[in-house]
């Protein structure tokens, strides 16, 4: 696990449960981030956490300096571990990402957060692209029902659609045990 950073995308206030914009399974994907991210503590390998925020007041979620926008509690950065925001799906775009994991030396990257089709699919793309090798922890990810040309798509297909596309060409999929497994 040498040269490996876990990310951690959107786990914020407004995908759980009472919040804005509340994802299906956010708890339980979070649950499982969170089993990853004491077993990085626990080893001392770099994690670093990332959260959206909307410009506008008029945001339908993460609106700037409200508390939905914050890191939940079960997954919140301790002192030290970077945080970074971002403005886009994309946790690249136009951020410190990619400078802080190359100060880490960070060569290999495990995934988890939120949503699988938007901000875990950009990030893992873009990362890939940038030479990482790339994880995602399937199980410790979420989203929600998804509607295009008047079909309701349920979120565990869109979650499925989403890990199949990015098993195929960017990055390993694996369950939270298989990596918790790997890693001791």
């Amino acid at each position: 696990m040498a040269n490996t950073a876990l990310l951690l995308i959107d786990f914020q206030n407004d995908y759980f449960t009472g919040g804005k914009w509340e994802l299906e399974g956010t708890q339980a994907a979070a649950d499982n981030g969170a089993k990853l991210l004491a077993e990085f503590r626990h080893q001392g390998l770099p994690v670093v956490h990332v959260r959206h925020e909307f410009a506008g007041q008029d945001a339908p979620f993460f609106t700037a300096g409200s508390e939905g926008a914050w890191i939940h509690s079960s997954v919140a950065a301790q002192e030290g571990e970077p945080v970074v925001l971002k403005h886009a799906a994309n946790s690249f775009h136009d951020t410190n990402l990619k400078a802080i994991l190359d100060e880490l030396k960070v060569e290999h990257i495990v995934v988890v957060g939120a949503m699988s089709h938007m901000c875990i699919d950009a990030g893992v793309r873009a990362a890939a692209d940038f030479g990482y090798e790339v994880t995602v922890a399937q199980d410790a990810c979420a989203t929600r029902d998804q509607e295009f040309n008047g079909v309701t798509v349920p979120a565990k297909q869109v979650h499925a659609a989403f890990m199949a596309a990015l098993g195929f060409a960017y990055a390993r999929i694996a369950d939270t045990k298989e990596l918790l497994t790997e890693m001791t």
